[in-house]
């Protein structure tokens, strides 16, 4: 079976035909990133306007590069919810209209649900049930993946996201848009060990996540220096706000495996491209006796393979949407 996945949840216009939910055919992507760095960050208007100009040519060319049309595709899915309320609606209406003129099922598909579905590309024999630690720019979340479309969560941040906490203590390094990625970078030239950043805990919640008073003592530092003049040693201050999430991160999924006896972990999202995350994972599994997957770096953004893929499980579940199907900001990742 194929799936024609399309992606329009933020600032990458995206396109992927998928067979079987786990083989790629075609990816063709359309970032953004050069023009929203000149804002440090994605401007929704501008975002918007740039899928509807790229929308087009870029599911004329994913079908091209798989050699097929329409016609031989299965199923439509489209990432619905949630994202950015104009960048979605674009690729739901483009979605909608093409699965009427070619009479096509259109899937609705979820961000995060697409994000963990990155793994069954990366991993042909990654199957639930399976814990996954889903982090991103703007989501933080332990999820129990019972099944391919039936999730829940287990713990999640109570603020701000990991991936958020990541840009904007760069942006305030003057590091430029994805702050996330330039301050991994940086991280690696430092002393994870030069500052002590708290490692805040949510009383009552052991699963759930706060990152806002981590970012705010970054914030304060940086501020700090520049006030007296002090030279601000970006390297030392990268690499332990990294090791600070990181651990965070780390203590909370672990904590999870062991009291729910999951013997599977996966990671996924944005951030789940983290060097320091992925070595961590990995030692901490090993130590543990636990099996560990990470999605292979390429599908670790946002991306329409990932969407074609968790389309595929979506649509032999039964989740077909008719013209009715719109676009959603905000969205549990276990709505049905």
């Amino acid at each position: 079976m194929k799936i024609l996945g399309i992606e329009t949840s933020c600032d990458e216009t995206a396109a992927a035909v998928v067979e079987d939910g786990r083989v790629v055919l075609s990816s063709v992507i359309a970032s953004q990133v050069e023009e929203h760095k000149l804002y440090g960050g994605v401007v929704p208007e501008i975002a918007s306007r740039r899928h509807a100009e790229a929308i087009v040519p870029v599911v004329r060319n994913a079908l091209s590069v798989a050699e097929l049309t329409i016609n031989d595709i299965d199923a439509i899915a489209v990432t619905h919810a949630p994202g950015l309320i104009g960048a979605l609606l674009v690729g739901v209406n483009f979605a909608k209209g093409l699965s009427l003129s070619s009479g096509k099922p259109l899937v609705p598909t979820h961000h995060l649900r697409s994000h963990i579905a990155s793994n069954y590309i990366s991993h042909k024999d990654l199957k639930p049930p399976f814990l996954c630690l889903v982090v991103s720019g703007g989501h933080s979340h332990i999820v129990m993946v019972e099944d391919y479309t039936k999730m829940k969560v287990i713990g999640k941040t109570r603020d701000d996201a990991a991936g958020e906490a990541f840009d904007k203590a760069a942006r305030t390094m003057g590091m430029p848009y994805p702050g996330g990625i330039e301050m991994d970078k940086v991280a690696e030239l430092g002393n994870e060990n030069a500052f002590s950043f708290p490692r805040p805990v949510v009383r009552d919640a052991p699963y759930d996540f706060s990152f806002s008073g981590l970012k705010t003592a970054v914030l304060n530092l940086i501020h700090n220096m520049e006030q007296r003049g002090e030279a601000v040693p970006k390297e030392d201050i990268c690499a332990s706000f990294r090791k600070a999430v990181v651990d965070l991160l780390v203590s909370n999924f672990i904590k999870a495996a062991e009291d729910f006896n999951v013997k599977t972990l996966v990671v996924a999202g944005g951030v789940s491209a983290n060097s320091l995350l992925r070595k961590r994972l990995s030692e901490e599994a090993d130590k543990k006796g636990f099996t560990f997957y990470k999605p292979d770096k390429s599908v670790c953004t946002d991306n329409a393979a990932m969407v074609g893929s968790q389309g595929y499980y979506e649509f032999l579940s039964g989740n077909i949407a008719d013209l009715s199907l719109n676009a959603v900001a905000t969205l549990p990742i276990d709505y049905i």
